[in-house]
């Protein structure tokens, strides 16, 4: 509920500089996810291993807000995705629990209308939810810490002011395990990256777009 009531904060701010902003267009969406798990996030080691691994493919939704100035704009958004996992490490519903928010930048290709491809790189602040040893008492988790994401995709304009949005995009982060009575790896973190498949639909004020 915290990371939802910053995005929806974002979107107030937005929204009150929208009459002084008249040569830039803001929008606001919903989208739909899939996950893909690389790396060590998605290996699986020693059954005994305190660590973060042996995720799968996974499904989540997220919220975006943004400030289009033409070629350019800024985004913040909003990301749950539950990946599923196979090992000790996920307690018996075999889940972990992603969470967060990103901030950062979009570059839309100029001059287009009603297909706009566009490139984006933000920084992430997310935290990770799951168990330890199939226990529901043994809890998994870890403090918010920022990654990065970057991405590309495109905007299609549909009915003037609503646009469909596809898009693909590399999230990279370290997160340090925290499990109560059990001793984690004295490393500063552990890699929990993935790829992101997104289909999403947003409305958008008609001018400055």
């Amino acid at each position: 509920m915290k990371n939802i009531s910053t995005i929806t904060g974002v979107a107030v701010a937005l929204m009150t500089a929208a009459p002084v902003l008249s040569a830039q267009s803001l929008s606001f969406g919903l989208r739909g996810s899939g996950n893909l798990p690389t790396g060590s996030f998605s290996e699986q080691t020693a059954a005994s291993s305190a660590v973060i691994e042996g995720a799968k493919s996974g499904f989540g939704y997220g919220l975006d807000a943004g400030l289009s100035l033409g070629f350019i704009g800024i985004y913040a958004a909003f990301d749950h995705i539950e990946f599923d996992c196979q090992t000790t490490t996920c307690r018996s519903d075999g889940k972990y629990t992603l969470q967060g928010v990103t901030a950062g930048v979009k570059l839309a290709v100029p001059g287009a209308s009603l297909l706009r491809p566009f490139v984006k790189g933000g920084v992430t602040f997310n935290d990770l939810q799951g168990g330890y040893g199939g226990q529901s008492s043994n809890a998994l988790t870890t403090d918010k810490a920022p990654g990065y994401e970057i991405g590309v995709g495109a905007d299609v304009s549909l009915l003037g002011i609503l646009s469909f949005t596809p898009q693909a995009r590399y999230v990279g982060q370290n997160l340090k395990a925290k499990i109560p009575g059990v001793i984690t790896p004295a490393v500063s973190g552990q890699a929990v990256n993935y790829y992101s498949f997104d289909l999403g639909l947003s409305v958008h004020t008609p001018f400055g777009r």
